[in-house]
């Protein structure tokens, strides 16, 4: 396996297909799974002749399974460790829900400093912030946040299989087209990671605020949300990004779920096609 160590001596695992000379697409994957939730993007951009890069986060997939870090400051920086042991130079950093906020905090921080980044993507993603506050009175309360550690402390098996069999998906919505396999393949990824992670990564990508990060931005960046999106609501996400990010295109898909990039992968890999090639 491809593997790097940061600097606090966390192992990162990543994929880095195809050529080494061709632009490099970065995949950053959501909780609490692995690079291979973006097993229908990375594919079809290598077939197009690109380099496809992806990292399991600390604590997910085959990444290890450390007791500490698990928060977006640590996130973007085991991101910016792999760009750089690859050497990535004008890249395209793409990312899904809490890889949203991985990329904002990558992009922002490391990635535009270094001169690394040519484009970002936020798709379904967490910033600026999700929980609910004084100052955010469209995000969702804390209370939803506790519920969720509470289900994982008491059977994250269980828990998992509910997420990707109900909202995740749009699974649960009348007449929609159930697929078993993106079921057991969410709850596979989800599995083989740590608890510990899991759990801790609940306040990660729900309190962190991005709003600096998105101010940030610099880079032309694209936003893809559906506006049936249960997990993450587009009016407190996409809509804001949109706002606070200066050079944003911004695309609401009507009915598309949070899990969009797999149920309808076709839809957003023409999309993101053809935003890296203008």
């Amino acid at each position: 396996m491809a593997t790097i160590t940061t600097k606090d001596g966390t192992e990162i695992f990543y994929k880095d297909w195809g050529p080494k000379d061709a632009t490099p697409l970065v995949f950053h994957h959501g909780w609490p799974l692995s690079s291979d939730d973006w097993d229908a993007q990375m594919l079809f951009f290598l077939a197009k002749g690109y380099r496809v890069v992806a990292h399991d986060r600390r604590g997910h997939g085959r990444s290890a399974q450390v007791g500490t870090g698990h928060d977006m400051d640590h996130y973007a920086a085991d991101a910016s460790a792999v760009a750089e042991h690859l050497d990535l130079r004008n890249a395209v950093h793409i990312g899904h829900s809490t890889g949203g906020g991985e990329v904002a905090r990558y992009v922002a921080q490391y990635g535009q400093p270094q001169g690394r980044v040519a484009k970002a993507v936020l798709i379904s993603a967490v910033p600026p912030l999700m929980v609910k506050t004084a100052a955010n009175p469209g995000g969702t309360p804390i209370a939803v946040f506790d519920g969720f550690r509470q289900a994982l402390a008491a059977n994250r098996s269980q828990f998992f299989l509910d997420v990707a069999s109900g909202p995740f998906y749009g699974f649960n919505r009348p007449g929609a087209t159930v697929s078993q396999g993106i079921i057991q393949n969410w709850w596979r990824q989800g599995m083989t990671g740590g608890a510990n992670a899991h759990y801790e990564g609940i306040k990660a990508f729900s309190e962190t605020d991005q709003t600096e990060d998105l101010k940030a931005i610099t880079v032309p960046t694209l936003i893809l949300q559906g506006d049936d999106d249960q997990v993450v609501p587009y009016q407190d996400a996409a809509l804001l990004q949109a706002k606070l990010i200066r050079h944003a295109t911004l695309k609401i898909y009507p009915g598309f779920p949070h899990g969009m990039a797999t149920t309808h992968a076709d839809a957003i890999n023409a999309d993101l096609l053809a935003f890296i090639r203008t």
